[in-house]
């Protein structure tokens, strides 16, 4: 084994996977919708909160920082009144929007199947 995988051995069980990390981002359940959304288009603040049912504008907030952060998405500032501001995918954002809009409509195409286990199981379970 060499140096370097005992190292990532070594930070994956304190913890500190790099992998994990990206994935932790990318993987919670605002971002992936977020991203979904983007990757129609850019998009006001205001039409993805109305878009993305049950987020509060304060976990908007938040998503999109960390998305910006990861260099995932950019955030566009108007001068206007009422100020505007706008999202877009950036080119990273942009290669990553296939796999999410994928898992995305996994998601959908498989939900029935999903709840019809979910109810067989809870049925045995009882």
């Amino acid at each position: 084994m060499t140096t370097h995988s005992m190292d990532q051995m070594t930070a994956q069980r304190h913890g500190e996977c790099p992998v994990r990390e990206v994935l932790d981002r990318i993987g919670d359940k605002w971002s992936v919708l977020v991203l979904h959304l983007l990757a129609g288009g850019t998009l006001r603040f205001s039409e993805l909160r109305n878009a993305i049912d049950g987020i509060s504008q304060r976990m908007l907030t938040v998503t999109l920082r960390g998305l910006e952060r990861d260099g995932l998405v950019t955030r566009t500032v108007f001068p206007v009144v009422p100020p505007r501001v706008d999202y877009e995918l950036t080119e990273m954002g942009r290669s990553l929007s296939q796999t999410v809009c994928a898992l995305v409509a996994w998601a959908d195409e498989n939900r029935p199947g999903i709840d019809r286990a979910r109810a067989d199981y809870d049925a045995r379970s009882e």
